[in-house]
């Protein structure tokens, strides 16, 4: 059914029943997620999977629990007081939407770079072979680590004897940024925010985990249903990535992925081409929505 409202075009309207129903599921598998570790929150208790994703990506957990059907959605209603609480919002003639009218205009720009990135990530050959060596730069020979309050699985000597052994192939720039002094010169690949875009490969954990930075950078514009599925790739991958460091987590329930011994590295990598290849489709999707979101909001 296509609707226009104000000159906006609705490629679909869905029944309120239906939204709603669509609304109560996302709200429930958020709250499934996240009830338990908001609750240890609440007791001041760190967890080093979760407390990444919601403060170094600083979305909330009440942002990822509202519900947006994303743009081009109408969403048929006969009372507001049951409708998403989108401040992007706008009402006509019994129908709800999230108006593109309201898509600020500076944004455009920062749309169209992220597109380009995820387009290039997407169409990069993907390398599984850096063994998530990133988070032992990042202590590398450093005499206050930046989780000191997390003991290490190894002596400082003996932590700085690993990594000297290994190559460095780290080719994303965020995670680059946090090494050490003594470790960034040990990179394989010169890394900047400049060229960003350009070394971003659809095989490193944290462009995987960074598909719900880019998702929820443009939330209530696309689906909430998408963020919130790179948001459980990012947990699964953040996850590996710290069962990977070189901090002792057993007393959060994280087994170490020894990387420092064959069976470890083995492990490590197939663990990473499994978050490849579920990223993958994740990634697409997201691309096809900021295009489409593109599309719309330069009309």
């Amino acid at each position: 059914m296509l609707i226009e409202t104000k000159d906006i075009e609705i490629k679909e309207s869905i029944p309120e029943a239906e939204w709603m129903a669509k609304k109560t599921a996302h709200e429930q598998r958020v709250d499934e997620l996240l009830n338990d570790y908001l609750e240890a929150r609440s007791r001041q208790e760190k967890n080093p999977v979760m407390d990444f994703l919601f403060e170094y990506y600083a979305f909330r957990p009440s942002n990822l629990r509202r519900w947006s059907p994303g743009i081009g959605i109408g969403l048929e209603y006969s009372v507001t007081n049951e409708l998403p609480e989108i401040s992007e919002l706008s009402l006509e003639d019994g129908v709800a939407y999230v108006d593109p009218n309201l898509f600020p205009e500076k944004r455009i720009s920062s749309l169209k770079w992220m597109i380009t990135m995820l387009e290039n990530t997407q169409q990069s050959r993907p390398s599984f072979g850096c063994f998530g060596m990133h988070e032992w730069a990042m202590v590398y020979r450093s005499e206050n680590p930046r989780h000191n309050q997390v003991p290490m699985r190894m002596e400082p000597d003996e932590l700085a004897e690993f990594v000297e052994s290994r190559p460095l192939l780290c080719t994303h720039f965020d995670a680059f940024r946090f090494f050490t002094k003594p470790a960034k010169p040990m990179n394989k690949f010169e890394l900047s925010r400049d060229k960003f875009h350009e070394t971003e490969q659809p095989g490193c954990i944290h462009s995987n985990m960074d598909l719900y930075k880019w998702a929820f950078k443009m939330y209530p514009w696309i689906p909430s249903s998408l963020i919130l599925e790179a948001f459980e790739l990012a947990v699964e991958a953040r996850y590996i990535d710290m069962q990977a460091s070189p901090y002792d987590l057993r007393d959060q329930g994280l087994e170490p992925i020894k990387i420092e011994t064959d069976s470890g590295r083995k492990e490590y990598k197939q663990k990473q081409e499994m978050i490849f290849e579920k990223g993958l489709p994740i990634r697409e999707k997201i691309i096809d929505a900021m295009n489409s979101l593109l599309t719309i909001v330069e009309s």
